[in-house]
């Protein structure tokens, strides 16, 4: 119906020929010079890959020398220099950070894992412009899981997650401790990944016309067609004052097509997003792969301003849309009018991951180097239970997962949704407690409580215990693991340079939030950490960021 509409519009009117439709029928013009000489250098990026996607993580970073430098990616990809950013409306959810809770009041923690990374990728191109992000842009927990950290690996699919828990000095606090807990995801083989059945959700209107923004996308998915099998199909369809098909199921072998569809594409008009989610979960549905992984990837600045445009209207037609099987990640572009709270919503009740692509490079690490975690899951609604020790613990307080919090009775309610993840994939949490009888408390104790007694003032060297809930891919009954978190075990040293470094960007998140409870610990605490900590590197990740703790100095002073 669309397209038959839009054969009646004249070419003349400019307005039109940027929306949607005309996109299907008359776009005919090609990137501009630049454009394609960003995309060739991508196009011999992903040659020189072709042997790590087919490879496990570990594999692939053996081959790290085979990956263009970070920084050649970068400087391909940056985009133009943003205005100052008092002339945008970007939209994060403000949330009250997690409080001290005393153990012997709320002695149980649980929470939702989460492993989106938009936060880290939107602060570091804010730092990167030279001014500190928005506090409500910055989410501990990702910051923390933005990066790969070389927990040891589970052996089997059946049982996907095995646990590594450190407790150490928090660096922040004389007499605090740190409870470091990593959650490694068993990583599928080549042989076990699944056929993929994914629909391209493409915002083509006017807010997506900048160099960051369309043209970024286009990038992208070519680089995500090269880690895709022949035998994957492929569709698109796109958004702007009205919603259509660019691109019917294609299998990937035939790429070419799926190029050609994407590089017509211009941006213009409104954002009828709610009636491209509608458009793009039917044409999963009627082409769905019943053996396979079927995901829609929307891929926007998250400015929807025609149709269905509520959150909370959004928020329940994709939770209901997830019990088809169909699963929704989104992708954030460009700033401005960047509606992270959306994103965020769509992305938690779709089943699917929230990330953020600035550069290149970024488009590189989530479409090449991570392919398999985002796009296979391992397992779905991980939920996370700490409870502490009276007679050991004090009090606690939980680095993040403010969005993600659950009750307790939550846990082991299976109809309670919770974070799903992919294949390969690390969850890392950390808590931050006071001893029993150790100084440096922030609430007094009280006068009138009893003491602990019995059993858990038997077991002194336990810390707390820590149980896992989930649920495997197809089924609908969660499984139970459990361990106790002993307050002295030995810790190999790998393992403890990577929780120093987790901890190294948790203090440094902590300080562009608000640094409530880091005392006098600074960013040269936190440089030095990291850089103390970065381990091999393989990707240049670690480095980036020991150079936006610099950054973020300089750019502490500047006023908006």
């Amino acid at each position: 119906m669309e397209q038959n509409m839009a054969r009646t519009i004249s070419l003349g009117r400019t307005a039109m020929v940027l929306s949607i439709t005309m996109a299907l029928v008359n776009c005919t013009s090609g990137p501009s010079e630049e454009e394609i000489a960003a995309e060739q250098v991508a196009r011999n990026q992903v040659e020189a890959e072709q042997l790590q996607v087919t490879a496990t993580k570990r594999e692939r970073k053996i081959m790290a020398d085979a990956v263009m430098p970070l920084s050649l990616v970068s400087a391909v990809s940056e985009p133009m220099p943003a205005p100052p950013q008092s002339q945008y409306s970007d939209k994060f959810e403000s949330f009250e950070i997690n409080s001290v809770k005393q153990v012997s009041e709320e002695p149980v923690s649980t929470f939702s894992a989460d492993v989106d990374t938009a936060s880290y990728s939107f602060v570091r191109k804010q730092l990167k412009r030279g001014y500190l992000p928005d506090k409500e842009a910055v989410r501990l927990e990702e910051m923390i899981n933005y990066f790969d950290y070389d927990y040891p690996l589970p052996q089997s699919a059946e049982q996907p997650f095995l646990a590594s828990v450190v407790v150490h000095d928090s660096p922040w606090a004389e007499h605090r401790k740190l409870v470091h807990i990593g959650l490694q995801g068993y990583e599928l083989a080549q042989t076990e990944q699944p056929d993929s059945n994914l629909v391209f959700l493409l915002d083509v209107s006017g807010s997506m016309n900048a160099p960051d923004k369309l043209p970024l996308v286009r990038q992208s998915i070519k680089l995500l067609l090269k880690t895709l099998k022949p035998t994957d199909t492929v569709s698109i369809v796109v958004y702007a004052g009205a919603a259509g098909t660019v691109l019917e199921p294609t299998e990937v072998k035939e790429s070419a097509r799926v190029i050609e569809a994407l590089d017509k594409l211009q941006a213009g008009g409104s954002t009828a997003g709610g009636q491209g989610l509608q458009l793009a979960y039917q044409l999963a549905e009627s082409h769905f792969n019943s053996e396979g992984v079927n995901r829609i990837i929307l891929a926007t600045d998250g400015d929807f301003n025609v149709g269905i445009s509520d959150r909370e209207q959004l928020k329940d037609y994709v939770e209901r849309k997830r019990e088809s099987g169909v699963y929704l990640s989104v992708i954030g572009f460009g700033r401005g009018n960047y509606n992270d709270a959306l994103m965020q919503a769509l992305a938690q009740n779709g089943n699917g991951i929230a990330a953020y692509i600035d550069t290149l490079a970024e488009a590189q690490k989530i479409f090449v180097e991570e392919a398999t975690s985002s796009l296979f899951p391992i397992a779905k609604d991980l939920k996370i239970q700490m409870e502490f020790n009276p007679a050991v613990v004090r009090e606690y307080r939980l680095l993040g997962y403010e969005t993600r919090a659950l009750k307790q009775e939550d846990f082991n309610n299976d109809n309670v949704d919770a974070g799903d993840i992919g294949s390969g994939h690390a969850v890392t949490a950390i808590y931050e407690v006071t001893l029993a009888g150790e100084p440096g408390a922030f609430i007094d104790e009280s006068r009138y409580a009893g003491k602990a007694e019995g059993t858990t003032a038997r077991l002194s060297d336990e810390l707390g215990f820590l149980k896992i809930r989930y649920k495997l891919p197809e089924q609908e009954t969660s499984r139970l693991q459990e361990q106790p978190v002993l307050l002295h075990s030995h810790t190999d040293s790998t393992l403890l340079q990577e929780v120093n470094f987790a901890t190294a960007v948790a203090g440094f998140g902590q300080l562009l939030k608000d640094g409530k409870y880091t005392g006098s610990w600074s960013m040269d605490d936190a440089f030095e950490l990291a850089l103390k900590n970065k381990g091999q590197d393989f990707y240049g990740y670690r480095s980036e960021f020991t150079q936006l703790i610099r950054q973020a100095k300089t750019a502490e002073k500047a006023e908006f």
